[in-house]
């Protein structure tokens, strides 16, 4: 196999993986994941989809789409992570689809909490954390208004340590790609 071939085979994958540590770059410096990455993202992959599948590409990438959303779009919606985190699922979504994202989201879930405990015992603040996770736990259970819980969340995020959660998504994502046998 050729240098060539190798670029080549699964491009929109190594495509995806280049703008995730983009991305992660940019989220551990500023602490946020742009809209000129997101929504060209999303949009190209769109394309992609469309022009490799026609209408039913179309429809598969849409779908990934909206699985990206909805898999992060919970905490966003509770103040849990910023908004260019949901999108970058989401255009994980729209490039590979539904299953890949639907993995790529649960590795990237075990490497965020790995990552959030870690800074969490890095800086010896264990308890205080853990009396914040329950204390939010307890919000979600009693308050059942997205809206206030956003507001509560918000008032609450400048006490917080914040994990830029373009890292594990970066991380996660491209981990599952080589399991997979994507790269």
């Amino acid at each position: 196999m050729d240098w060539h071939q190798i670029l080549l085979e699964n491009w929109h994958v190594k495509f995806v993986s280049i703008v995730l540590i983009y991305a992660a770059y940019i989220d551990g410096k500023e602490l946020r994941v742009p809209n000129w990455i997101t929504y060209p993202m999303v949009l190209s992959g769109l394309v992609y989809m469309t022009w490799t599948g026609g209408l039913a590409g179309l429809g598969w990438g849409l779908l990934g789409m909206v699985v990206g959303l909805a898999t992060l779009l919970p905490l966003y919606s509770v103040g849990g992570m910023g908004a260019g985190d949901v999108k970058l699922m989401a255009g994980i979504g729209a490039w590979l689809g539904v299953k890949i994202t639907f993995y790529a989201f649960c590795v990237t879930t075990v490497v965020g909490a790995i990552m959030a405990i870690g800074m969490v015992l890095y800086r010896k603040s264990f308890y205080k954390h853990l009396g914040q996770a329950i204390l939010i736990l307890d919000e979600w259970r009693s308050v059942k208004n997205p809206r206030e819980l956003s507001r509560i969340a918000k008032e609450r995020k400048p006490t917080m340590y914040l994990l830029p959660y373009g890292i594990p998504i970066c991380i996660g994502s491209i981990a599952y790609f080589f399991y997979a046998g994507l790269l």
